[in-house]
């Protein structure tokens, strides 16, 4: 679908550079700008000789020289004239159905013979069944000219077709030349006819006969704004701007330029656009010669352009589905049987430009198209790519499977074994087992450490709890055992102390335990504390009031309540009420032989030692001093000794406590004996 392009004349190439293309469009495109030198020096030509060239080589030189269709399309020359299937009719059209167009009229009456070696060339390739030469009735000397060229020639006819836009389209000339109806969608070669333009066939003449390829052409230059306007034989890559200055051009303003005719040319956006190989016609028409269209106005469907329409397409529609990009339905009512010959655009009172809607939908079909065709052969590639990649990984399983049993195979026959081998298996097995053994034995170690801090703590707690019962004093229901043990060892040891004060002398047994501080002093509570201390002074109060000189050991007066550590301070008041009471009754009735009952020297019992070796520490303690105390008292200072005398619990938390405790009771001791004999 490529072919090359030649330099129209000797020279120098200045600038490869894109410019301004001679298309509706106007988009830019790649060109070769080229400086002349005004020597117009050929290269050496070699000329073929067609009786002995074969088909390949005529198509090769065809090709090589650039030749394209002249007519309007420009399809490759070489694609049509190499078709390998049966031609019936090889139809040479010469029609030029625009009006002010006169290059092929030209060409025909200037080179006729040309043309018909040209037609023989073709024909040699094609091989026909007939040539049909179409050419409009209103050109008699081109007429006589090719009639006189294919008189030496049989089954070359030279028909004439009646002067109508546009008789010269492709379809519809071969409906007037053989009555048969191209089908839509489908190519003339479907039917075995092969269509060239009267211009194609004088250039393959002279590619093939002379060497010379396509760099010219014959094109119309016409319109009132040229003084001179004539048919030029120009070199392609002119630009239109030398060609209108050669014939006197006079622009006016707001000028406009067309390339091509009336009906199908459009206008130039550049004077600077070079002709091409398609170029036929530069037409420069006045503002009054050709004025331009009114502004376009809504369809009012009157039906006009589908009768004008030489395709008998429906423009209305096609109008329709163009403004809403619906390539379906543009494709469904044939968009592209369009010839874009504006007949309809022509006939159009609303003025729309109908040609201009359609060819912006082909191209937007046509992109459509080429991204549809590139993402298939993007999938066809990546699915060769996967086999390719397939085929190979299936070819190195095969290869690999047969290398290992190839060594099998050595192994069984030469019947040793791969000592290394083994021994890699072996040590490999082993790791695997290690390493999967590992993990095990790692929790198992974990979970053991987890354990023992766990029982660490435990102990830590317990130990701390053991630490703290003695000193709040309290007893836990968990050691309720522990309890009645202490209760047990501290009444053996009351009843040995009652037992060695009955021996003792009467006249200070009683003294000492009337001063006695609680055995307990070692609470480590401060509202444990005060209680006691307030038992103690309501002790000695009430010893100083009934006591005399003969009965002053009352000791049942001082005996302490059996539970000194009680936290709550309005149960300690209840029981110093009650010993008060009692205290009260037993001097009423006791006498001076009965005075010195030994429990006056029975110590506190603590029943809430939690430790039963601290209650036997304090149980001999407790002897210790009754035996003391009855070897060095006397009667006359039997009273005095135990104001003095320490707190029986040596083995006080804070000294600095038991010293406070043992002033306040002396300082209240004093204060008492000042006191009238039975206040309380």
């Amino acid at each position: 679908m490529v072919v090359p392009v030649h330099a129209p004349t000797s020279g120098t190439v200045i600038a490869i550079t894109e410019h301004t293309s001679p298309h509706p469009s106007a988009l830019p495109e790649t060109v070769i700008v080229i400086e002349p030198d005004g020597a117009d020096e050929w290269r050496a030509r070699q000329r073929l000789n067609i009786v002995g060239c074969d088909n390949q080589t005529i198509l090769e030189r065809i090709q090589d020289s650039g030749i394209a269709g002249m007519g309007g399309a420009g399809f490759p020359t070489h694609i049509k004239a190499g078709m390998s299937q049966p031609v019936d009719y090889l139809i040479i059209n010469a029609v030029e159905c625009e009006p002010y167009i006169s290059a092929d009229d030209a060409l025909m009456q200037e080179a006729p013979t040309t043309i018909v070696k040209g037609i023989d060339i073709l024909c040699k390739l094609l091989n026909p069944k007939a040539v049909l030469i179409g050419i409009e009735e209103d050109k008699p000397i081109a007429i006589a000219a090719l009639k006189a060229a294919c008189s030496q020639r049989e089954h070359y006819y030279v028909r004439e077709v009646p002067v109508k836009y546009p008789s010269g389209g492709e379809k519809q000339l071969i409906q007037l030349l053989t009555n048969k109806e191209v089908p839509a969608g489908r190519r003339p070669a479907d039917i075995g006819i092969v269509m060239q333009n009267v211009g194609t066939a004088f250039a393959v003449a002279q590619a093939v006969l002379d060497d010379h390829p396509l760099i010219s052409r014959i094109i119309t230059l016409t319109g009132e704004s040229l003084l001179h306007p004539q048919n030029v034989h120009a070199l392609i890559g002119t630009p239109v701007a030398a060609l209108l200055d050669f014939c006197g051009f006079q622009a006016e303003r707001q000028q406009k330029v067309i390339m091509g005719g009336p009906m199908m040319g459009f206008t130039l956006p550049d004077l600077s656009v070079p002709v091409v190989k398609t170029t036929n016609c530069i037409l420069a028409p006045t503002a009054t010669e050709l004025p331009d269209s009114g502004p376009e106005l809504d369809c009012i469907r009157c039906g006009a352009c589908a009768d004008a329409c030489p395709a008998t397409l429906l423009p209305q529609q096609l109008l329709w589905y163009s403004k809403a990009k619906d390539h379906d339905k543009l494709q469904e009512y044939n968009l592209a049987d369009c010839i874009e010959c504006g007949a309809c655009a022509y006939v159009c009172p609303s003025e729309i430009p109908l040609v201009q809607y359609y060819r912006i939908a082909k191209a937007d079909i046509r992109e459509q198209q080429r991204e549809a065709l590139k993402a298939e052969q993007a999938k066809a590639r990546f699915e060769a790519r996967n086999a390719r990649l397939e085929a190979e990984k299936q070819a190195r399983l095969a290869r690999n499977q047969q290398l290992a049993a190839a060594r099998e195979q050595a192994q069984q026959q030469s019947g040793a074994t791969n000592a290394v081998a083994d021994a890699l298996s072996r040590i490999k097995a082993k790791q695997a087992e290690q390493t999967a053994e590992k993990p095990r034995e790692q929790i198992l170690a974990e979970r053991e450490l987890k354990k023992q801090q766990a029982r660490d703590y435990q102990a830590q707690k317990a130990a701390s709890a053991k630490q703290e019962e003695p000193t709040q004093g309290s007893v836990s229901a968990d050691d309720s055992s522990t309890a009645k043990n202490a209760a047990v060892a501290a009444a053996i040891a009351r009843a040995k102390a009652k037992k060695e004060q009955a021996a003792s002398t009467v006249e200070h047994s009683a003294a000492a335990p009337a001063t006695e501080p609680p055995a307990n002093t070692d609470a480590a509570d401060p509202r444990q504390a005060a209680v006691a201390a307030a038992i103690a002074r309501a002790k000695a109060k009430k010893e100083q009031a009934a006591s005399t000189v003969e009965h002053s050991a009352a000791a049942p007066a001082t005996e302490p309540p059996a539970n000194t550590d009680a936290v709550d301070p309005r149960q300690a008041a209840v029981a110093a009420a009650i010993a008060r009471a009692k205290a009260k009754k037993e001097q009423a009735a006791s006498t001076v032989e009965h005075s010195a009952a030994a429990p006056a020297t029975e110590p506190p019992a603590n029943t809430d030692a939690v430790d039963p070796r601290q209650a036997a520490v304090a149980a001999a303690i407790a002897r210790a001093k009754a035996k003391k105390e009855q070897a060095a008292s006397t009667v006359e200072h039997s009273a005095a000794a135990p104001a003095t005398e320490p707190p029986a619990n040596t083995d006080a938390v804070d000294p600095r406590q038991a010293a406070v405790a043992a002033a306040i009771a002396r300082a209240k001791a004093r204060k008492a004996a000042v006191k009238p004999e039975g206040e309380e």
